[in-house]
């Protein structure tokens, strides 16, 4: 098979799943791993697909969205994320010990807790940056390397964080029945291994998420202990998250709680 019917194939397959990783890639074609990383970096550079952590993922996928870029997310829904973010910031004390994951929603709540007496522990480079120059909260970040895309700092290798907190902020890209969703591999690793260093999972998700439904699960409903999005959410999703045992908390986009 030579480099065009490689290219050809892992296309056709991303039309079907929206990521594939290296050795998923080498078992179906037969070739290397160095093999394949060149084909992903080729298709990257022609705009076909999309080089990410561990393998490859599709731009588009048809009915749902692959992972946007954390500067072009974070102009999207900013109303909803906002108030997201504030009637989130009602649910800490001070003196609390929290999780703030990555993510445009996060951050906002990270900007509104800046100057609170809290201890936040965050694996966001963005967050991190504006809290280090801007914030007087007592900061601990992530070591490891910084991944820009999704803008996190990680480290493959060191497992579970030295930390315990009283609530982890943590958003998603798509919810469904199965539970939290994200297209990107690396933000699977991250949240599993934070999602142990909390007593409770809150989730962030503005009601578009209900919408998108990427690949790979990273926590099941049954994790989260409270979601706060906006009154977009319809019955038939509150309803499944009801069923889930999920407190729901809607901040209304015209400023109430």
């Amino acid at each position: 098979m030579n480099d065009s019917e490689r290219h050809k194939f892992i296309t056709d397959l991303l039309r079907d799943t929206p990521f594939a990783s290296v050795r998923d890639l080498q078992d179906r074609l037969g070739v290397s791993p160095a093999t394949i990383r060149r084909d992903i970096d080729k298709l990257h550079e022609t705009g076909k697909a999309k080089k990410v952590y561990g393998g490859i993922s599709a731009s588009e996928v048809s009915g749902r969205l692959s992972a946007r870029p954390y500067d072009e997310n974070r102009d999207i829904a900013v109303e909803a994320k906002r108030a997201i973010a504030q009637r989130a910031a009602s649910l800490v004390r001070d003196g609390d010990s929290i999780i703030v994951h990555a993510g445009s929603t996060c951050f906002q709540l990270g900007a509104l807790l800046a100057h609170r007496n809290l201890r936040i522990y965050t694996n966001s480079m963005p967050l991190a940056a504006h809290l280090g120059e801007h914030g007087t909260c007592h900061l601990s970040v992530a070591g490891g390397q910084l991944y820009r895309e999704p803008g996190i700092i990680h480290d493959p290798s060191a497992g579970t964080p030295d930390y315990f907190a009283s609530r982890f902020f943590v958003g998603t890209q798509g919810i469904g029945v199965q539970g939290l969703l994200e297209s990107h591999p690396l933000l699977v690793k991250a949240i599993g291994e934070l999602s142990a260093c909390a007593d409770e999972i809150v989730l962030l998700a503005d009601s578009r998420k209900f919408s998108i439904q990427p690949r790979n699960i990273v926590l099941p409903l049954s994790r989260v202990g409270t979601i706060v999005t906006d009154d977009g959410l319809s019955d038939t999703n509150a309803r499944m998250l009801e069923d889930a045992g999920i407190n729901i908390l809607v901040a209304s986009l015209g400023g109430g709680n």
